[in-house]
């Protein structure tokens, strides 16, 4: 089992060319006070039925305005496709406030994820009004059953708590780590990546980043900069040895090639209410347009926007108020959030590192000198 490893390439130092200006970071940890963390989980052969269950699994933890606030931040959602798990979201939409950390993790490990968040904040929370707005957290999955044994469940609270304390701001791991560890899009290995821009709003400027949990897509459908990269690319599929055997655990079906899911996350600085955000929410769903997304009937593509500049503390007496920018005026973040998405979808494909999993099934890496070659062929790799 290990926790990330060294750092692997993104997507501007191959020359993938994006619109907009990244943070400092180009990173959801751009906007002040989020702070993310990963547990991942690696163990196991696929021909060593003697060594255990095959794990490529894990857990992301996002503390949205640090690890020891113990306010809420205004928060709005969106489902694009429903074929997926978000806990919490009713009681989100009720609020409009998301009150303490949240994670990410695979589908069959929401629930232990789930518990670990409360068992957390318990430990660390002295009131018990506080503490009662964290009985909701939102817990979000993507399938990673055709690399992991996702029928084992071996995610533990442990490991939750491990992605929570050891949450930082500044860069973030991508690709295959925490709970992106076995996850793949478009036919290749991917998992986490992150993006985030600098908003120049009449009223301010801001930081919006995003993070995204990417798990979809198939290959002909998959495109970089507006390239259709996914045909021109070889295609290697994913294999499984002829007689091999299946792991113990993973006898059920992993599930129709190409299908999955995504996870985004959305953070700002930016004032906006709960009815603002799920608006900025649902822009991701053009983001995932611009990488060749459709969003397919077996996929579950779910959305949470949040800003740190409108903060509630559960149960606080009094009138609460919260500052937002026009409705009218909101295009710039809407613009960067579309941005931020496609950016961080590509950051997941890039960083991302072949695995072999289950029944010998592998998945490459996407080749960064064929996307490079092919990014050039098209005029649209960036040089300079």
């Amino acid at each position: 089992m290990t926790d990330g490893g060294a750092r692997r390439s993104r997507a501007r130092e191959l020359g993938v060319p994006f619109d907009g200006t990244p943070g400092r970071w180009n990173a959801i940890t751009d906007v002040p006070g989020v702070e993310v963390g990963h547990r991942t989980l690696i163990s196991g052969r696929h021909d060593d039925p003697d060594g255990g269950p095959v794990l490529r699994t894990g857990v992301t933890a996002i503390h949205p305005a640090g690890r020891d606030a113990e306010e809420g931040v205004a928060a709005g959602r969106f489902v694009l496709n429903g074929m997926g798990e978000m806990t919490g979201s009713a009681f989100l939409d009720e609020y409009g406030v998301l009150y303490g950390p949240m994670a990410i993790t695979n589908t069959l490990s929401v629930g232990v994820v789930r518990d670990a968040l409360v068992a957390w904040s318990r430990k660390r929370l002295r009131d018990p009004d506080v503490l009662r707005g964290r009985t909701k957290p939102v817990v979000a999955e993507t399938w990673d059953g055709r690399l992991s044994d996702v029928y084992a469940q071996r995610v533990r609270a442990e490991d939750a708590w491990s992605a929570l304390d050891d949450a930082t701001s500044g860069p973030v791991d991508e690709g295959s780590v925490g709970g992106g560890t076995g996850m793949t899009s478009f036919g290749f290995a991917a998992g986490i990546g992150t993006a985030s821009r600098r908003v120049a709003h009449p009223l301010g400027r801001f930081a919006l980043g995003a993070l995204v949990q990417a798990n979809f897509g198939r290959r002909h459908q998959l495109r970089v900069a507006g390239v259709p990269v996914g045909r021109a690319l070889p295609e290697p599929a994913p294999e499984t040895p002829a007689g091999q055997e299946r792991s113990p655990t993973s006898e059920l079906d992993p599930g129709p090639e190409g299908d999955g899911s995504i996870v985004v996350v959305l953070a700002t600085d930016a004032p906006m209410l709960p009815s603002q955000l799920t608006p900025l929410a649902k822009r991701a769903s053009l983001g995932l347009g611009r990488v060749g997304s459709i969003a397919a009937t077996s996929s579950g593509d779910l959305f949470l926007a949040f800003s740190t500049a409108n903060r509630s503390r559960y149960a606080e007496a009094g009138l609460r108020s919260f500052a937002a920018l026009p409705t009218e005026s909101l295009d710039p973040l809407f613009e960067a959030a579309v941005q931020a998405v496609e950016e961080a979808i590509v950051n997941a494909l890039i960083a991302a590192e072949a695995r072999t999993g289950v029944r010998g099934a592998r998945y490459p890496e996407l080749p960064h000198a064929a996307l490079q070659a092919t990014l050039r062929r098209f005029g649209r790799l960036d040089e300079a």
